[in-house]
């Protein structure tokens, strides 16, 4: 979004350079990325670095609340409660649009939030490619006052808390079939700790084991990378050792902060950083212009359930005793920024934070971004599109 380095970077982009960037990133691994990677980062000027804290800051201002514990207690539904719940999150996401205000300068507008984990390592290794493959000036950073070591040394620090690696593993439904695994590889090498698949895990009485090398080793805390949603889908799985049972383990993340911060908590807090939206439940009539909203279904993950082009017929259909696990959100309308070598290109900008132990608040720590043509973010709205998919950006400092 920075014109003069956009056009230095889009002068000496080639399609073979963007070429031998993805042969790079598939070959460093030796994993095929099953997603797109975009062409370009994205440019952030400071002024609207400075408007991505300024929203953030509203939002956790409302997030460290000493009652929202006591606002949010709907949100986990009681079957899928987990015992020995934390303080806080230990990570917060917070996704924005860059769109313009009526004035036509630029704002973002979040999208969702998620007291969850992103993508700490593949973020961290897309930066470290785009800057060796292409032009990026050298005092911009991807990273929140951080250099790539420090970045791997706190994200270690934060996953481990202290314990030997071996005790620490990565919880998923079969890792390498998951479209991340790219990111759980990465993050295995940074800290040490095994992916393990959630029905390899034994428990005796309130102790959890996986093996290692055929050796019995038990688990101290776990990097939970599963969303409930998913689990359910996998109602085939045969597990020994379910979520919401009360084990002695420390949580990298508590499942519970999934629900916590999420739609669910959106329509609570009032800023100019957030769009209108409301339970469904709370309305007496739909509104006249429908067009003008969109559907999301409370707990979903990556857009799955969400309804665009919206009709009555969508809502009737909603039984009155559902329609509090879903929101309606007025439609934002995103901006194109990114020149593409051909047309502007839209993008979505995640924050990502840690919020430590005995820190009063979240602190950012890097980013995810997303460029797109279509009408959304999400993959099935940029099918055989250029200049789309996974990126990055790189903040001008000040």
């Amino acid at each position: 979004m920075i014109g003069e380095i956009r056009e230095k970077f889009n002068a000496s982009f080639s399609e073979k350079k963007y070429e031998v960037l993805l042969a790079d990133l598939n070959q460093t691994f030796n994993y095929q990325i099953p997603f797109r990677v975009a062409e370009s980062p994205i440019f952030v000027g400071k002024e609207f670095k400075h408007k991505l804290v300024d929203a953030s800051n509203q939002i956790i201002d409302f997030l460290v609340r000493d009652d929202f514990k006591k606002l949010t207690e709907r949100s986990v539904p009681k079957n899928l409660f987990v015992p020995n719940e934390t303080d806080h999150t230990l990570f917060l996401a917070l996704d924005f649009a860059v769109t313009n205000d009526d004035a036509g300068n630029l704002q973002p507008q979040l999208i969702e939030m998620q007291g969850f984990p992103s993508l700490f390592g593949w973020q961290d290794f897309l930066a470290s490619k785009f800057k060796e493959h292409f032009y990026c000036p050298a005092e911009f950073n991807n990273h929140f006052d951080l250099t790539v070591a420090q970045y791997q040394s706190k994200l270690r620090n934060v996953l481990l808390n202290d314990h030997n690696p071996e005790n620490v593993i990565l919880l998923e439904i079969d890792p390498m079939k998951q479209n991340t695994a790219i990111d759980f590889i990465i993050t295995e090498k940074i800290s040490g700790i095994m992916l393990v698949h959630i029905g390899d895990i034994k428990r005796e009485g309130r102790k959890i084991f996986y093996k290692k090398n055929g050796k019995k080793t038990p688990i101290y805390r776990i990097y939970n990378r599963v969303i409930f949603d998913d689990l359910i889908r996998h109602s085939d799985l045969k597990l020994d050792f379910n979520l919401t049972e009360d084990v002695d383990v420390e949580w990298a993340g508590h499942p519970n902060w999934f629900f916590r911060i999420s739609k669910y908590t959106m329509p609570m807090i009032k800023s100019k950083y957030i769009p209108e939206c409301k339970f469904l439940n709370e309305y007496k009539s739909w509104p006249d212009d429908l067009e003008n909203y969109v559907l999301k279904p409370l707990f979903s993950f990556s857009g799955i359930g969400v309804i665009f082009h919206l009709k009555k017929s969508d809502l009737d259909f909603i039984h009155e005793n559902e329609r509090e696990n879903f929101l309606l959100q007025r439609k934002i309308q995103y901006e194109p920024v990114i020149q593409s070598p051909n047309e502007k290109v839209k993008t979505e900008i995640r924050l990502l934070f840690f919020w430590e132990e005995n820190q009063p608040r979240p602190v950012p720590i890097t980013n995810l971004a997303r460029l797109s043509r279509g009408e959304m973010i999400g993959v099935k709205f940029n099918k055989d599109k250029t200049w789309v998919g996974s990126s990055v950006c790189f903040f001008e400092p000040g």
